[in-house]
């Protein structure tokens, strides 16, 4: 029997990363805790994997280490350690030994060398060793019998794997580290050598630093760029490179204080982590506790199975203790259910269907469920060969239509929307509050997982779902629902259920802690389900012949480009090759590379492109090929082929829980991408249209997000032009050229509106010189002329950026809350992004809350039925109706009036409607 391998955790590693990685969470009282719980998920999660070997944990040090003496600029770039981190990790040492784990700090060293020299240890005694890390420095250890395992990207990286990913061995890593340096760890390394050129030089000597400095004069022979130069510069550099060599190596002689028979995982210390967990506010981890389970046990010690404790991700529960599952075949055992729900407040259902698309579904079954740990299916229509005998459909939705349809009980479920829309087909319209647990984990926060059932339940409960392709399969061969086992279907529903129920009471608590996100649900999310609902069962419909036309025009456009590019080229290729086309303009027509793709090569991307069509023709025209290209496959070929066979209508699918900012997005068709800004993009709005007897009226927010700018910055500048209702671009061309509004032009305008809109996105200098197509320099002193007219706008950059890195998150006007991790991230352009990202956010995600506010108030007042009308499509700021004819104008007047009421900001919300046979022709 083999020898269970040594786990070897790098904690420091960890610590950093499940900082930076996971929402800034603290405890009631403030205290942080995010990196503990994220470290501690860790190993709990590795403890299950590995649940014979023996561990340690081992952490940096305070105070200098043998690095210092060397070279005291060691590290010197790397700021101090953040004050909500330096905070966490006492309590997480204090977790880890509570845990069972040995614990490892020794003065003098680093965590790297404590692990390298147990990494050592275990080779000399033939072990087999696990180092768990995200730390590519540790590359250099990796030998037969050590592996480094990186638990956040699921990467193990063996002899082999550190060659396919580094492109040297193991023994080569410190020669490339020496050669390129760290500047993370302000490790110098040789001036004007990087990765690429470390690998050439690796590769091209077959060796490291000795063999390499043993004959400079052959690596004038290799061939890289700047391959003539490099001896000079290395013979400069030789005491650097050396002196890196140095740094760079992990040592592996460390005097310990313990051996490799003393990493034996004691029991936990059970009192101890209860106290903790209290502490630490860890409530699932504590409930385990209290409710006998042991933290941190072996495989022996947990239940097996489904009722496996998954890895934590948040507070790390599980489906703990008894589970009943079961089905339900005969009319006195559903009596008896419905009699439970009928009493009850509130339950959880869940529909089995043939298809994911709401408009032909059909219902096989129906999950049901009142409390955790219980649930029941109810299978209806499972019809393969020998299916048992099963209630008939049609009777049982009989039977739960009043309870379904019953105001006073709430219903619980996962992504509400779609049940409630097949269940419509079926004459049900579900009524009552209504809870959605995918959307209760979207409010909570937006970016920290994916919002189905299986992220979630992994994220928030540990557990790891049975998903559907194991009792389906996979690929052509997979079967519908009606094709499943009735006894898989039972555990598959029962469980959908059970993990809705232990989500919603696991997520509900945690809004209800955070600001007014409870608010944000219950105002926004919830009542705006059934909105959707309704929207996408009313469909809009389109023109087909139209659409038709539209595509045989693009088509001959689409040829003639192909046949201009061939001329350009000179000679015929496929322009959907990056690789031909990036032969033909880099090295044939010998325009300049900008970018480079990750493997080297010169990139064809569209920003690529967009900038070389200001000075080169074939760029410009495979810009057109492809926009157009898109536009037929997407939309001109693509739409008429959604029209409802039944309703002769388009029916997308809006989804509330996929964008970080509040916004809704779509999907097929997706309405939030069909092109606006050119007239063969706005061509294709033509073809949705009205039923005869009916116009679509069309009614958007004007210039929304700005306004709302000027309520967050409170710039009197601003705010004084929207009230005056002055045209903001033209009022801020006024002020960036210093002229009178009468005098300017249309292209100053232009420009202004590009500065407007850019510096809300966080566009640069250079960003904006581009659009513009002008000089860096003039682009940079707009900017700079603007915000010394615009002062409020610039203190509000400056406000949010610092609340944004203090807190984390930053809030629209509403109290979303819209987090932004790599707000403190070491990386200089990640940071950067976070920063536009938090200047941006309040304003997207305000405007989205606005529209939704909208949304739900016209609903309701088109409940009423004074007007027929219907809502029919959402697209960014916009809504668009259809309308009786001769009702038009009076519901234009009202639906104006309601729209702008939707929100109260410092300057007026002004919405613009305009009515036509088409969509175009209501703009």
């Amino acid at each position: 029997m083999a020898t269970a391998p040594i786990v070897l955790v790098d904690g420091s590693a960890y610590l950093y990363r499940a900082f930076h990685a996971l929402p800034p969470l603290s405890t009631s009282t403030g205290e942080p805790t995010g990196a503990v719980r994220g470290v501690m998920s860790m190993l709990k999660s590795l403890i299950r994997q590995y649940p014979a070997s023996p561990m340690a944990v081992v952490f940096d040090a305070s105070g200098k280490t043998f690095r210092d003496a060397l070279y005291s600029d060691y590290k010197a770039n790397r700021p101090p350690m953040p004050e909500e981190l330096r905070a966490q990790v006492e309590p997480l040492h204090d977790c880890v030994r509570a845990l069972g784990l040995p614990l490892l700090c020794v003065e003098g060293v680093e965590a790297d060398d404590v692990i390298g020299t147990l990494a050592r240890m275990a080779t000399e005694a033939g072990r087999d060793a696990i180092i768990s890390t995200g730390d590519k420095d540790m590359a250099q250890l990796v030998n037969e019998h050590i592996t480094l395992v990186n638990t956040m990207k699921d990467e193990t990286l063996d002899v082999a794997g550190v060659e396919e990913k580094f492109g040297i061995p193991p023994h080569l890593i410190i020669d490339y580290l020496a050669l390129m340096g760290d500047s993370v760890d302000n490790i110098p390394g040789v001036p004007g050598v990087g990765q690429k050129t470390a690998l050439a030089l690796l590769t091209g000597m077959n060796g490291g630093l000795d063999t390499l400095y043993a004959d400079l004069d052959r690596v004038t022979t290799l061939s890289f760029r700047g391959a003539k130069s490099m001896p000079k510069k290395l013979e400069e550099h030789r005491e650097q490179a050396f002196l890196s060599y140095k740094l760079a190596t992990i040592r592996t002689d460390c005097e310990l204080p313990v051996g490799l028979d003393d990493l034996e995982i004691a029991h936990p210390d059970q009192e101890a982590l209860l106290a903790l967990y209290q502490r630490l506010e860890f409530k699932s981890w504590l409930d385990e506790l209290l409710a006998g389970g042991r933290d941190g046990a072996a495989a022996a010690d947990v239940p097996a199975g489904k009722t496996d404790i998954g890895g934590d991700g948040e507070e790390g529960s599980a489906l703990a203790g008894e589970r009943r599952y079961s089905g339900v075949f005969d009319r006195k055992t559903l009596d008896g259910w419905l009699e439970r729900l009928g009493a009850a407040e509130a339950f959880c259902f869940d529909l089995e269907t043939t298809s994911l698309d709401y408009m032909s579904a059909a219902i096989v079954g129906v999950g049901l469920g009142l409390e955790p740990g219980e649930a029941v299916y109810v299978p209806l229509a499972h019809d393969y060969l020998d299916a048992p005998e099963q209630l008939d459909r049609d009777t049982v939705l009989a039977a739960l239509k009043p309870l379904l349809e019953k105001p006073s009980i709430a219903k619980i479920g996962q992504n509400l929307k779609y049940d409630i829309e097949v269940l419509a087909r079926y004459d049900i319209h579900v009524a009552g509050a209504l809870t959605d647990t995918m959307l209760e984990s979207y409010v909570l926060n937006s970016t920290a997982t994916r919002h189905d059932m299986d992220s979630l339940a992994q994220q928030y409960l540990g557990h790891n779902t049975i998903s559907f392709e194991e009792i389906a399969g996979k690929g052509a061969k997979q079967l519908t629902f009606n094709q499943v086992g009735v006894e898989e279907a039972i555990e598959y529903a029962c469980e959908d259920i059970d993990v809705t129920l232990r989500l919603h009471a696991h997520l509900r608590p945690r809004l209800e802690a955070e600001g007014r996100l409870a608010e944000v649900l219950d105002a926004l999310e919830r009542p705006l389900i059934p909105v959707l609902s309704r929207m996408e069962r009313c469909g809009v419909a389109i023109d087909s012949a139209c659409l038709g036309e539209q595509s045989r025009e693009l088509a001959q456009r689409i040829e003639a480009l192909e046949r201009d590019a061939f001329e350009l080229a000179g000679r015929e290729f496929n322009l959907g090759s990056p690789k031909q086309l990036g032969e033909i303009l880099f090295e044939e027509q010998k325009i300049p590379v900008l970018k480079k793709t990750p493997k080297g090569a010169p990139s064809t991307a569209e920003a690529v492109l967009e900038e070389l069509a200001l000075d080169y023709p074939l760029p410009k025209v495979i810009m057109e090929h492809r926009g157009l290209t898109k536009l037929k496959s997407t939309y001109t070929d693509k739409l008429p082929q959604l029209v409802n066979a039944e309703t002769g209508r388009i029916h997308t699918s809006y989804h509330q829980a996929v964008t970080a900012t509040g916004r809704l997005s779509s999907s097929d068709p997706n309405l939030q991408n069909i092109p606006i800004r050119s007239e063969i993009g706005r061509r294709i709005r033509t073809a949705f249209v009205a039923t005869p007897g009916y116009r679509l009226v069309a009614a958007d927010y004007s210039q929304i997000e700005l306004r709302i700018m000027a309520h967050l910055s409170g710039d009197k500048g601003l705010l004084q032009a929207f009230a005056d209702n002055r045209d903001i671009h033209t009022a801020t061309a006024a002020e960036v050229f210093g002229t009178s509004p009468e005098r300017i032009s249309s292209d100053q305008r232009r420009s202004a509106k590009a500065i407007n809109f850019g510096l809300i996105y966080g566009m640069s200098a250079w960003g904006l010189a581009r659009q513009l197509h002008v000089e860096q320099r003039q682009a940079k002193t707009w900017i700079e002329r603007y915000f010394e007219r615009y002062q409020g706008v610039a203190r509000y950059m400056e406000r949010i950026r610092a609340e944004a890195a203090e807190q984390g998150f930053v809030e629209t006007v509403f109290g979303r809350r819209l987090y932004v991790p790599e707000i403190a991230s070491r990386n200089h352009a990640r940071r950067q992004a976070a920063e536009r990202t938090a200047i941006n956010a309040p304003m997207q995600g305000t405007a989205a809350d606005i529209i939704k506010r909208a949304m739900i108030d016209v609903d309701g007042w088109l409940g009423e039925g004074d007007f027929d009308a219907v809502m029919v499509m959402q697209v960014h700021d916009e809504l668009i109706f259809e309308v009786k004819s001769d009702q038009v104008e009076a519901f234009r007047t009202e639906v104006v009036e309601r729209m702008q009421r939707a929100g109260r900001l410092d300057v007026p919300l002004i919405v613009e409607a305009g009515a036509g046979d088409s969509w175009e022709e209501a703009h």
